[in-house]
């Protein structure tokens, strides 16, 4: 069975900084792509950043420059460090694994980890 189990949110100020990481266990083939998404109470859950097993890197407009994915292939963890935060970052972060078996796509879902930038 897939688990992903997030760590690192919490509360900061704004400028500050957060690393979010996410230990995926369970996973039979490497994932394809690892990546964080956030959702906030009344919008749609959106894509901060993603990463393809060939280290391919995606960011959304918001956070570029700021936010940066990465990844432990060995461990399957995804990485997310987040600098400059603002207030506009306060959300739910959850992580996602999306893995191919044979010909079929499978994502699974972290919890979520609250994050909350004060002003």
């Amino acid at each position: 069975q897939v688990q992903l189990v997030e760590s690192g949110g919490g509360l900061v100020q704004t400028g500050g900084s957060l690393r979010l990481s996410c230990a995926a266990s369970g996973i039979i083939s490497s994932p394809n792509a690892m990546g964080w998404y956030r959702h906030v109470p009344g919008k749609q859950r959106e894509l901060v950043a993603s990463i393809t097993r060939s280290g391919s890197t995606n960011y959304a407009d918001s956070v570029k420059g700021r936010f940066t994915i990465s990844r432990d292939s060995v461990k399957n963890t995804v990485y997310l460090q987040m600098t400059g935060l603002k207030p506009e970052d306060t959300a739910v972060y959850y992580c996602n694994v999306h893995i191919v078996v044979v010909t079929t796509g499978y994502h699974y879902w972290g919890q979520g980890t609250q994050v909350t930038v004060s002003s």
